[in-house]
């Protein structure tokens, strides 16, 4: 028979699992829950999640609640009587009443190896920590965030020229693929679940601003870390030459210095070479100062960098 599921979700990640639950006869997806319209830009134009426009795409009915929590919408919901409640990147706590109307379950998709990154922000902290591998948990839901019993887990390395982009895309397609393989066995009542130890559990909170800058005391590879886990949001920043800098790109370089972290190593019209923690150096490959579109090395010694070598450019803000 036929399972009916409430899907809630909000960003691009979670829209190629929502999409392979519609394509998927076994399942019917009566309802979808996503964040309220944001502006976005700019323009502050009003722009709807992705997944909201994957499910009006497939004719699904859409709720928006900006807290889902005593919302008026929340009966309604309950009243579609769920057999499996399915999250993926929603955003929100799910109510305990709403929790407890899954005639089967309630599950998520989390992006991480939990109990490892319980929080909003796992794949930021993976690429940002340099772990060598991640994965995706399908767990069940339960009141507090992420400590559900984990149905099933799946592995995947980070690659050195991954970023956070490259993981959402890749976890995203895993997650999918885990879940299909997880349903069946979860409905069928064969799936043993297995309980998160609390000794091994970390936390991944969301990223905050004083997180977003970078310190070039730290090792380049740190710093080099850091900007790929940053990417391509909320996008690492530091103050070059005065100027508050967005680095999109940058790598880690094998030669060694004296200069203090910060220094100018080697300028030319191609690279630009900058002193880290600990006598290591990173070369900046792409950026971005304030007010200027993002650009290349190449281009931004072109025409704003008034600096020479053995000068120090970089301040923490």
């Amino acid at each position: 028979m036929t399972k009916r599921i409430i899907f809630m979700g909000t960003p691009a990640f979670s829209v190629p699992i929502l999409e392979a639950l519609i394509a998927d006869p076994a399942y019917d997806v009566i309802a979808v829950l996503t964040q309220p319209d944001r502006p976005v830009g700019r323009k502050r134009v009003l722009t709807p999640t992705p997944v909201k426009v994957a499910a009006v795409a497939a004719g699904i009915p859409v709720y928006q609640p900006s807290k889902l929590s005593g919302s008026e919408e929340l009966a309604e919901i309950i009243d579609l009587e769920a057999d499996l409640l399915i999250t993926a990147a929603y955003g929100q706590f799910l109510p305990s009443k709403l929790l407890a109307s899954a005639k089967i379950a309630a599950i998520n998709v989390h992006a991480s190896l939990l109990p490892k990154y319980r929080g909003g922000a796992p794949i930021h902290y993976a690429v940002m920590n340099g772990d060598a591998e991640t994965g995706v948990s399908i767990m069940y839901m339960i009141k507090a965030m992420d400590a559900g019993a984990v149905l099933s887990q799946a592995k995947i390395k980070i690659e050195a020229e991954d970023n956070t982009g490259t993981m959402f895309e890749k976890l995203s397609l895993l997650g999918r693929d885990l879940l299909l393989e997880t349903l069946p066995e979860l409905i069928a009542g064969k799936n043993v679940p297995t309980e998160q130890d609390p000794a091994l559990v970390t936390f991944s909170p969301n990223i905050t601003a004083e997180q977003e800058v970078l310190d070039f005391t730290q090792p380049a590879m740190m710093i080099n870390n850091h900007i790929r886990g940053l990417y391509p949001f909320p996008i690492a920043h530091t103050v070059i030459n005065g100027v508050r800098t967005k680095i999109q790109k940058a790598h880690v370089l094998a030669e060694k210095t004296l200069a203090a972290p910060g220094t100018v190593v080697l300028k030319d019209k191609h690279a630009l070479h900058i002193a880290a923690g600990q006598g290591t150096v990173i070369a900046i490959d792409e950026l971005q100062p304030a007010g200027k579109p993002k650009m290349d090395i190449t281009a931004y010694l072109n025409g704003h960098a008034n600096f020479a070598e053995g000068e120090q450019v970089i301040s923490n803000e």
